[in-house]
């Protein structure tokens, strides 16, 4: 599934919006209709402009009409309401971009206009990400042109495809370079003290709070602000995010005044944005601004055109000849699916490294390539041993939730003979979002024998 993006560029400065009507999620995902300056009405009934199978879409649902800057949008007494941003709306004015939500479907208020994609870059390598294969080198180019800028990034992709690596480059190759580059994880902080490790505090805002202190924007004024894991911070304190990123300001936990900083924000998540947007556990209005520049990140198993490159990479990095990356142990790796991305990749050549004889080059180290795939794994194993305590929160979590949706994916697909949109309705997911859960598991090929469906792969 698609969410698209919107500039500033997309606004006329005068008249309507040129605009149209684009529907994320449901049964009709995919349709799409212009939005006049008239306007148009959604609903279930055939006289609609966009009529929609959704059971619980009323016969006139939800009024939209564009203006100068957005779109005034009426419910007209729907019975189960119009939504934005997990709030309920019954006549308002929205910005373009803004995602609604009807019964069960999510809408999408576009600009006309889209700009195409970025030609791929000629660089293999950007700060320390490396990479040669056409994904990457697309990634590149993006990375290029906002490593000038200050415009708020959005880096998205799985754990380990080397997110932070992103804004990391961005910093330093940019004009910020010489300011504080300040890492803060959303995820790893308990909700209570997170907004003030985020926004500092005020002595005695709170019990234990013994003197002020400063938070993570205050240690990024006139730098960068990595704030990982987006997708983890509470609703409850997005409006303050919000608030930082259109005014520059934040107001510290205890105190009544705002402070400005000067920060520039990379966000990241291994978490579908746009799924919790729909669901109502992340703004809209945040989700557009974090993601004025959005970077996906391609998993490790999409560019296997990259790992010799990595592996010379990560044997120079633990000492050892890059020479001789080649043979049967290359095509061991290439051949692997990666759950962990990049990060497992390096772990692997660490470790072969330094169990492997000294002077040993990479053809002389196939034994010590311990390489395991999930399916590999015996189910009651993987009963016995829930998740892993060896390693880092988030890298246990998104290895248990990969085994997880292996299996089950598994067995959906057993179970619906391979057919991708039975699959789908057994799961209680539409198809595009199906497909992209059998992405992450590394299964978007394994659909079996029994499907008479377009074999072309959906927008991701």
């Amino acid at each position: 599934m698609t969410v698209h993006r919107v500039t500033n560029a997309s606004v006329k400065e005068h008249g309507h919006v040129p605009s149209r009507l684009y529907v994320l999620s449901g049964e009709d995902a995919g349709q799409e209709v212009d939005i006049p300056p008239v306007g148009v009405i959604v609903g279930a009934d055939e006289s609609c402009s966009l009529t929609l199978k959704d059971t619980k879409v009323s016969r006139k649902h939800v009024a939209i009409v564009p203006g100068e800057t957005g779109f005034r949008v009426k419910d007209m007494g729907s019975r189960n309401g119009t939504w934005i941003d997990g709030a309920q709306l019954t006549e308002g004015e929205v910005p373009v971009g803004a995602i609604l939500r009807v019964g069960s479907t999510l809408l999408q208020l576009l600009p006309a206009e889209e700009a195409g994609p970025l030609p791929a870059s000629a660089r293999t390598q950007f700060g320390a990400l490396r990479g040669q294969s056409d994904p990457m080198r697309r990634v590149f180019s993006v990375l290029e042109r906002a490593a000038v800028s200050n415009a708020p990034v959005l880096v998205l992709g799985e754990s380990g495809t080397g997110k932070e690596l992103v804004a990391r480059a961005l910093h330093d190759e940019g004009p910020r370079k010489n300011a504080p580059f300040v890492v803060f994880d959303c995820g790893a902080a308990s909700d209570t003290l997170i907004e003030s490790e985020l926004f500092g505090h005020k002595k005695g805002s709170f019990t234990g709070a013994q003197g002020d202190r400063l938070g993570a924007f205050a240690a990024a004024h006139k730098g960068t602000l990595f704030l990982d894991e987006i997708g983890d911070l509470p609703i409850t304190l997005q409006p303050k995010l919000l608030r930082m990123l259109e005014r520059g300001e934040i107001i510290p936990v205890g105190s009544n005044k705002t402070e400005q900083f000067d920060v520039r924000i990379i966000a990241a998540t291994h978490k579908d944005l746009w799924g919790e947007v729909g669901r109502g556990t992340f703004r809209g209005d945040l989700y557009f601004r974090l993601s004025v520049v959005e970077v996906h990140m391609p998993a490790l198993r999409q560019r296997p055109d990259d790992i010799a490159l990595l592996v010379k990479t990560f044997l120079e990095a633990n000492g050892a000849s890059p020479d001789g990356v080649e043979g049967k142990s290359l095509e061991r790796l290439t051949s692997y699916a990666w759950p962990g991305n990049v990060r497992e990749l390096r772990n692997v050549i660490a470790r072969s490294v330094t169990l492997a004889a000294p002077g040993a080059t990479f053809s002389e180290m196939p034994v010590l390539l311990k390489l395991r795939k999930p399916s590999d794994v015996a189910p009651m194993a993987v009963a016995q041993s829930i998740a892993r305590f060896d390693a880092p929160y988030h890298e246990a979590k998104e290895e248990l939730l990969l085994r997880f949706d292996r299996e089950y994916c598994t067995k959906l697909l057993e179970r619906a003979g391979g057919n991708l949109s039975h699959a789908a309705r057994l799961a209680g997911l539409d198809r595009k979002h199906l497909y992209r859960v059998l992405e992450r598991a590394g299964m978007a090929g394994e659909r079996g024998g029994g499907s008479n469906e377009n074999s072309g792969t959906p927008e991701a």
